[in-house]
């Protein structure tokens, strides 16, 4: 009879098989190999999982969980629009450095899709940022704080973008030499720069004054 997993090894056994499928894609990805990492049998995670598509989607789960804690969190606290948005961009650059697995997972699902399917993949991911930015906008626009002809969702749209490439820009090889084309070498050293040049794109683009 199997021993229970401690939560050291089930916690061990999600980020080993979030770094392999991030790093491999779905398909290249063996559960013998995330076993093996890991330090446990094969069958140590068929007792957990159904199989590599339920172990790939509990990844998934994982990292939308401290995603969603970072949002909440930022959301909780109040405030201006853009001090709002300086404290997420702040937390994101962090949550880049401490879990880029998570940040290349979900760049795997986005240029090769998951086995959910990439339009499931995309409402589970998105819908829940989509409505938090959007809520985050319109208060802004009906508190006078930014221009009154902003439509909500369009630019919830065209800020996602920017983080969702700024969190590239921390975990991906690509994406990281990108970065380094246009802010510099030690562009990885350089969060608050980094930071204040979005703020000002962001809030000129938003209409925001005296930023």
């Amino acid at each position: 009879m199997l021993k229970p997993l401690t939560k050291e090894q089930a916690d061990r056994i999600l980020s080993i098989a979030a770094e392999e499928f991030a790093d491999r894609g779905f398909a290249g990805t063996a559960i013998g190999s995330i076993a093996k990492k890991a330090g446990v049998s094969v069958g140590v995670i068929y007792k957990y999982y159904s199989g590599k598509e339920d172990l790939f989607n509990a990844c998934v789960r994982r990292s939308l969980g401290s995603m969603e804690e970072v949002l909440g969190i930022t959301g909780s606290e109040g405030g201006s629009l853009m001090e709002m948005l300086e404290n997420l961009i702040s937390r994101m650059q962090k949550f880049a450095r401490e879990n880029p697995e998570y940040i290349r997972l979900y760049h795997q699902i986005t240029v090769s899709g998951s086995p959910a399917g990439k339009t499931q993949s995309a409402e589970l991911i998105e819908s829940g940022t989509a409505k938090i930015y959007s809520d985050f906008i319109k208060r802004a626009a009906e508190s006078g704080e930014i221009r009154d002809d902003i439509d909500p969702a369009a630019f919830a749209f065209l800020i996602d973008d920017l983080l969702m490439m700024l969190h590239f820009s921390y975990a991906c090889d690509y994406y990281i030499d990108r970065f380094r084309i246009y802010f510099g070498e030690d562009a990885l050293d350089k969060d608050e720069a980094v930071r204040e040049q979005m703020l000002k794109f962001i809030g000129a683009a938003l209409g925001v004054q005296n930023r």
